[in-house]
């Protein structure tokens, strides 16, 4: 993906700021919405509490690569 063409968006759950690819939401399948609250929205689906979301979480930036 070329870095220059990447336009900044702000989440409509969290107000982040972000320039990957959008999740689309679990509440209405339409809205776009940053990839961290895509990725506790389908974890929240699995029973997963909100402290172990927020330690995935940390998990998978400290692992992706920069």
């Amino acid at each position: 993906m070329d870095k220059k063409n990447v336009k900044p968006t702000t989440c409509p759950l969290c107000g982040r700021t972000y320039t990957g690819a959008p999740a689309v939401s679990r509440t209405d399948n339409t809205t776009l919405i940053c990839p961290d609250c895509g990725t506790r929205q389908a974890l929240a689906d699995m029973g997963v509490d909100a402290e172990e979301q927020e330690r995935i979480l940390d998990i998978i930036h400290r692992c992706r690569p920069q």
